[in-house]
């Protein structure tokens, strides 16, 4: 399970108040956080050699953290929100 930090200006997009984590017994300022949209989760499954070691297992999920913060930071299907045409084009986005 991984948690994002989701930029500023999108955090709307991503808020649910019903939200209900993953996570036995999260603190409530984390799941606060997670329902505002300032954060998202994702669970997610790992499948590793019977020979792993901790440190690898370790190095393999910062790796996969840094990936979907990345993808989070990235993604971004609002560049053009309230985009609208009325005879001129008025430009908008969130960024």
């Amino acid at each position: 399970m991984f948690w994002a930090d989701v930029p500023v200006a999108r955090a709307s997009f991503y808020a649910n108040v019903g939200f209900t984590s993953a996570v036995k017994g999260i603190a409530s300022g984390d799941l606060t956080a997670i329902q505002a949209g300032t954060v998202v989760e994702k669970l997610d499954t790992l499948q590793v050699d019977k020979g792993t070691t901790i440190p690898q297992l370790q190095t393999i999920l910062e790796a996969k953290w840094n990936d979907y913060q990345t993808m989070v930071t990235a993604f971004n299907p609002w560049n053009r929100y309230g985009t609208y045409w009325d005879g001129t084009w008025h430009a908008s986005g969130v960024v």
